[in-house]
């Protein structure tokens, strides 16, 4: 269970005390002193390391269930004992390589959080540094955690939304540059980039719900006078969401763009192996025509035959070859 527990702290007065040497001992002052409550960090637990915090803290084996499963969309329940969130924070890697997505989950109880992570992306650790820094608004109890966590997760997401579009105006560029506009693989780019907005975007949007529930100031275990900062909130995660379908319209508009640029490329093409292949087609009929060994030809037998042949194939060339440049397919 060490290894599993990440931090484990209580809070007394807003204000970090010893760190507890048992967790039912913690619960038990938390629980009668009235000012303090126990923030227990978790990152992907077993079921049986679970099933110790599971107990103490009498949690819904429903919400013990998502928290351990991990593969849950953004929610938020609330059950007799405890208020169960699900976030999903996520990271950008440098260079727009990929867009790493976490899970992480916060029970709040009258006395107590309790945070699950799973995956790499993870703001826990500044989160609780930052409160520690603030007794007066640690003093709020386990409301202010989980404010801190949702508006250091939805923080990140304007952060990432920034990174994208960025990124995705480096990829406009490039895809609309001369030499780039028919290259191979341009369309295979747009929609890999379209996939990480996807992705991003089932992060970001079913969080909504949950958010406005918490700014409504009617959810248990959450005091009243923290309804504007979840209103707060929830007013970022709707500029990311705003930020996510603009990229995600861009990319459709780009796509479609570079669909019909290529067409347009596609058509130039083939006019100009048209002219050519015209071209080709008039000398060579002539040259069938007088290759067919028949005695009785005209001009088969005159001395000036052959050159008029080619005099007739070189001057369709050249009549083609100006009537096609002069029509921009050459």
């Amino acid at each position: 269970m060490p290894g599993v527990i990440v931090d484990c702290a209580l809070y007394r007065d807003g204000r970090r005390a010893a760190d507890p040497a048992d967790i039912s001992d913690a619960v038990e002052q938390a629980r009668r002193s009235g000012d303090a409550f126990l923030w227990i960090g978790l990152y992907e637990p077993t079921e049986e390391e679970f099933s110790e915090v599971t107990g103490e803290f009498g949690l819904h084996p429903l919400a013990v269930e998502d928290a351990l499963s991990a593969h849950q969309r953004p929610k938020l329940e609330v059950y007799d004992d405890s208020l169960f969130l699900v976030l999903k924070p996520t990271r950008y890697e440098e260079g727009g390589a990929t867009l790493v997505t976490g899970e992480l989950m916060v029970f709040v109880g009258d006395c107590f959080v309790v945070t699950v992570r799973h995956g790499a992306a993870n703001p826990l650790g500044a989160v609780r540094a930052r409160l520690e820094q603030s007794p007066e608004v640690l003093r709020h109890g386990p409301t202010a955690v989980l404010y801190a966590v949702a508006d250091a997760v939805v923080d990140h997401y304007l952060e990432v939304a920034d990174a994208l579009h960025t990124d995705l105006d480096a990829l406009e560029a490039e895809v609309f540059t001369p030499d780039g506009a028919g290259a191979s693989g341009s369309a295979s780019r747009i929609y890999a980039f379209k996939r990480k907005v996807l992705e991003f975007r089932r992060a970001t949007a079913p969080l909504t719900e949950p958010m406005a529930r918490l700014a409504s100031g009617t959810v248990p275990f959450v005091h009243p006078p923290s309804q504007p900062f979840f209103r707060d909130v929830s007013d970022h995660l709707t500029r990311t969401n705003e930020h996510v379908e603009g990229l995600d319209r861009l990319l459709s508009d780009i796509l479609a763009a570079h669909l019909a640029q290529v067409g347009v490329r596609q058509n130039d093409d083939m006019r100009k192996i048209s002219a050519w292949a015209a071209m080709v087609a008039v000398p060579t009929m002539v040259a069938g025509v007088y290759g067919m060994n028949f005695d009785h030809m005209p001009e088969l037998h005159q001395p000036w035959g052959y050159p008029a042949a080619l005099t007739v194939m070189v001057g369709s060339i050249v009549v083609l070859y100006r009537m096609f440049k002069r029509r921009g397919w050459l």
